[in-house]
């Protein structure tokens, strides 16, 4: 089985004094930044994809802003991969399914940000489209949601994610067990 792993918008408007910052975006980052040297050492497929909002009235990801640009944790390097996207679920209106096709790739390791949001929308569509997937939950940050008056702490948001995507739509994990997993 062929694997790739999938970075998904780790981008500075996410982290402190960013425009949209989640919680603890630094630990998420050093986490996927070990999964990603992981991946370089063995000669793994590698994407990175990259939100540029076009929405209108958008307050983060705007283009030609620094907020937008992949974080200096994950830079990509030459020879990796990276999608542009413009909507939560990289599949859409991107070449990342005839990327991953192409290189015959048939199991998806996923970290990034937001946990709640494009996580949750690529890792389902992943998933329907055939792929074996790999959530490395450590990995990714979301943050604090309310719908109403109920607020919602961002562990409990993140929590709940990793568990409605591991019921059905992939095995979710830790880095450590990934690289562990991947080096072994």
């Amino acid at each position: 089985m062929s694997e790739a792993l999938v970075i998904i918008d780790i981008q500075k408007d996410y982290f402190p004094g960013g425009n949209m910052e989640v919680v603890n975006s630094e630990n998420a980052a050093g986490n996927a930044r070990s999964l990603l040297n992981t991946f370089r050492k063995k000669n793994k497929t590698i994407i990175h994809i990259q939100h540029v909002s076009t929405r209108e009235g958008a307050t983060f990801f705007l283009p030609e802003t620094k907020g937008v640009e992949i974080h200096e944790s994950v830079s990509p390097v030459e020879g990796e991969k990276v999608i542009i996207k413009n909507y939560p679920n990289s599949f859409i209106h991107t070449d990342l399914d005839n990327y991953l096709r192409d290189n015959g790739i048939t199991k998806i390791i996923f970290c990034g940000m937001m946990s709640h949001m494009c996580i949750d929308a690529t890792v389902r569509a992943a998933f329907d489209k055939g792929f074996t997937c790999i959530v490395a939950e450590d990995a990714c940050a979301t943050r604090n949601l309310s719908y109403g008056e109920l607020k919602v702490p961002s562990p409990s948001v993140h929590a709940s994610f990793m568990a409605a995507l591991s019921a059905v739509y992939a095995k979710v994990t830790t880095s450590d067990i990934i690289i562990k997993e991947t080096t072994s």
